[in-house]
């Protein structure tokens, strides 16, 4: 027991160095072994989490070359997390969800359209997220994964425009940054222009692949539409 404890800690030491992704390598050939321990680092700080995601993108995503079905279990975890009737708030699954999905081309395949389906709101029969601050990460997920995979992304167009009217605010911010990942569309416009004339000064949390940042909403929405217009 001792010794699991000291391999955990010293996973999480690895997670929060400076020099993290030099030992990502070495954590994705732990295999199966690290997959437990990182997702209990989902539910530390955002730092923590999302560097823990990048992990389990790199460990699920090597074990997909080998033990395919191990891998699409491992993302069949992350989908029971996200169901309401696991009991659990999700808290980091669908910004793991999003790396699995960014470092696996096969599973990004099979699976991307679930990853979508959690901003879809059909008002019945849907996976929509219905949890305001959950629902953040849902956009801020298919913003990570159209950053690899844009193709794969086009189809959530729709409904990350609907995003930006979404009842949460920093939602709105979320699904604008997402947008901005996609490949552009001058239809995206008027709907950016919209929030980013609203004067929404609530900071979105980003990660930019190795640290959090903060932007408001309005700026996001800003930078999108400049992007967009440039």
């Amino acid at each position: 027991m001792a010794r699991m404890r000291s391999a955990k800690q010293k996973l999480k030491d690895c997670i929060n160095s400076p020099d993290w992704r030099s030992h990502l390598d070495e954590i994705a050939q732990g295999g199966l072994e690290n997959v437990g321990p990182l997702f209990s680092f989902l539910l530390l700080g955002p730092q923590t989490m999302h560097r823990a995601a990048v992990a389990l993108g790199q460990v699920t995503a090597s074990l997909a070359k080998t033990q395919p079905e191990t891998a699409k279990n491992i993302v069949r975890r992350l989908m029971w997390h996200l169901n309401e009737e696991s009991g659990n708030i999700g808290w980091g699954i669908p910004d793991a969800f999003a790396e699995i999905l960014a470092a696996s081309a096969p599973l990004a395949k099979d699976f991307h359209r679930i990853l979508i389906s959690y901003i879809i709101d059909l008002g019945h029969d849907d996976n929509f997220c219905d949890h305001d601050t959950l629902r953040r990460s849902c956009y801020w997920a298919i913003g990570r994964l159209a950053q690899e995979r844009p193709q794969l992304c086009i189809g959530a167009r729709k409904w990350l425009i609907h995003g930006l009217e979404d009842e949460d605010v920093i939602c709105r911010g979320m699904s604008a940054w997402a947008l901005s990942q996609l490949p552009p569309d001058l239809m995206d416009a008027p709907a950016l222009r919209r929030l980013a004339e609203a004067g929404h000064d609530e900071p979105c949390e980003l990660f930019d692949g190795d640290d959090i940042y903060e932007k408001s909403v309005s700026q996001i929405a800003r930078e999108a539409l400049e992007k967009l217009t440039a």
